[in-house]
């Protein structure tokens, strides 16, 4: 029996070639239901902002950057992580952890906004009621409610690779 060295060759490489392509391809996990809402949401003031992301079982954790109202803090740039969050289907809820006597506590929905592309300004929008919480140096709590609509700020692209012309 006479062997071909070049289809010896080609057989291996081929085969190894095989390999490489099936087994060295990552598989790519699924999507956590309600991601595409995880990003940065506008808040009340220009420069304060929502980090909202969406964890697996609906849970969501973030935080609240706003700036200081207080004598003590005002201006300053406060961070207030949420000591709770869920999601459910469309539903949004936290609450965040108490920072100089204020806390807030977000009930609503996160809505795609027709006509914007995910990634885009505003494409989702957290709507529903946010509660202010404060307490002061009496130890006595008051709340502010009011209805908002917080717009998504657009998403970081400059990881998509570059359009050729």
């Amino acid at each position: 029996m006479r062997v071909y060295p070049v289809r010896v060759a080609c057989t291996l490489i081929f085969t190894l070639l095989c390999f490489v392509f099936c087994h060295g391809q990552e598989a790519q996990p699924a999507a956590l239901p309600g991601s595409e809402y995880s990003g940065m949401y506008s808040f009340l003031r220009d420069g304060e902002y929502v980090q909202v992301t969406v964890e697996e079982k609906g849970k969501v954790s973030g935080f609240v950057s706003r700036y200081g109202d207080s004598e003590s803090d005002r201006g300053a740039f406060l961070d207030q992580f949420f000591k709770q969050g869920q999601l459910d289907g469309v539903k949004l809820t936290f609450t965040t952890v108490v920072v100089h006597g204020v806390w807030f506590d977000f009930k609503g929905t996160v809505e795609k906004v027709e006509g914007k592309k995910s990634g885009e300004e505003g494409a989702y929008v957290l709507k529903g009621t946010l509660v202010e919480y404060s307490t002061d140096a009496a130890q006595k709590t008051t709340s502010r409610s009011r209805e908002v609509a917080l717009k998504s700020f657009p998403q970081d692209l400059s990881s998509a690779p570059a359009e050729k012309d």
